[in-house]
């Protein structure tokens, strides 16, 4: 495949977030030789093997896709340096590098990283900010080692968390900005200027764990701000929930309200247009959207229309 940029790129990712970088690549004439990306997994009701977005946009735009279960096995070493990439991209591919793999391309592997390193290595960077309360997060494109992402960092894009924001907002707005921060790396290595890398701060580093369903009950012994944190960031998966009466009801949205009433956690204290106000260990959390079993996910009030407002949530 011709690249107007003379630059060998093999690009390595798999979900969502990764689609935004590999296309930044392609419209700006870096078009990767070949993608990896994850195996075709079952999905949806039917369980039929679907295509990862990553493959779906390598083969809108022609590329080769190579999708091994693993790159430790001499087959997939031997075809991935038979590519002779200058560059491996890598955005949430999924599988770990053995060294031979961050060796074969000319200049390394970069990856973007969804946080401001070292805050945050791991896999959920993006929630845990913020779940944390963080002001602010970004990204990072660093050199991938042999650490958990603990490679020295060549560029970092800063970006504030509104208040508002879901892991679905902040994960949307972080691949675009990944996107353009690829890019600015990328244009400088073809321009003979390599971006220089910068070893991590050796203070400072925070895992962000993997999200667990486990993690996603409510409970109403918590302060209001930690509940309203974790539901923002746990917006659109795995979605915080609580019982209402006996059905599992899912919360997408609320609000902290200041005050303590000195009812128990878990009460309702008022419902009506505004929402539905419930105590806490510490303040009062307004539900904003809700969503029964097998219903629509719906504001406070068309709830409160279709079913009424229990006394307490569990």
């Amino acid at each position: 495949m011709s690249h107007e940029s003379g630059l060998r790129i093999v690009f390595a990712g798999t979900p969502d977030f990764a689609v935004p970088p590999l296309q930044a690549l392609i419209d700006n004439g870096f078009v990767p030789a070949a993608v990896y990306t994850q195996p075709d997994r079952p999905a949806g009701r039917g369980r039929h093997l679907q295509a990862s977005p990553v493959k779906q946009a390598a083969e809108r735009a022609g590329i080769p896709v190579h999708q091994p279960v693993s790159l430790r096995d001499s087959d997939s070493l031997q075809a991935l340096e038979r590519l002779a990439p200058d560059l491996m991209i890598v955005v949430a591919y999924g599988l770990i590098l053995p060294n031979r793999v961050l060796e074969a391309p000319t200049h390394g592997c970069w990856n973007i990283h969804a946080s401001l390193l070292p805050r945050w290595r791991g896999a959920a960077p993006i929630q845990r900010a913020i779940e944390a309360g963080d002001a602010e997060t970004g990204v990072c494109v660093m050199e991938i080692d042999e650490g958990l992402d603990t490679g020295p960092v060549m560029h970092t894009v800063r970006t504030p968390i509104g208040a508002d924001e879901t892991g679905g907002s902040l994960h949307d707005k972080l691949a675009r900005t990944g996107a353009e921060a690829i890019l600015h790396c990328v244009r400088l290595l073809a321009a003979g200027e390599p971006p220089q890398a910068m070893p991590q701060a050796e203070t400072g580093a925070v895992y962000a764990r993997k999200l667990d369903k486990a993690e996603a009950r409510i409970d109403w012994n918590e302060p209001a701000i930690t509940l309203e944190r974790r539901i923002r960031a746990f917006n659109p998966w795995p979605v915080t929930w609580c019982m209402a009466a006996d059905e599992r009801t899912r919360i997408w949205a609320a609000q902290r309200l200041s005050g303590n009433y000195g009812e128990a956690p878990g009460t309702v204290l008022s419902s009506g247009k505004h929402g539905i106000d419930v105590a806490t260990g510490d303040g009062v959390l307004r539900l904003l959207e809700l969503q029964r079993p097998g219903k629509r996910r719906m504001a406070a009030h068309d709830y409160l229309n279709a079913g009424g407002a229990p006394d307490f949530f569990e």
